[in-house]
């Protein structure tokens, strides 16, 4: 297995190592494969914080 950094590649929905996509159409870089293929939930639960954040900041 090679070594990272890893990507999360938005166009194939896909881990792939440096030699992949673009970086305009990949998330990362991730140390390891099993970050990246987080990728989108780390995203997610990512912009629920800020969100929360931003509804706070609001309602001062």
């Amino acid at each position: 297995m090679s070594e990272g950094p890893w990507f999360y590649c938005l166009r194939h929905n896909t881990v792939e190592p440096r030699e992949g996509c673009a970086e305009r159409h990949r998330l990362g870089p991730y140390e390891t494969r099993e970050e990246a293929e987080h990728a989108l939930a780390s995203v997610a639960e990512r912009n629920e914080e800020l969100d929360a954040e931003d509804r706070e900041w609001d309602e001062r």
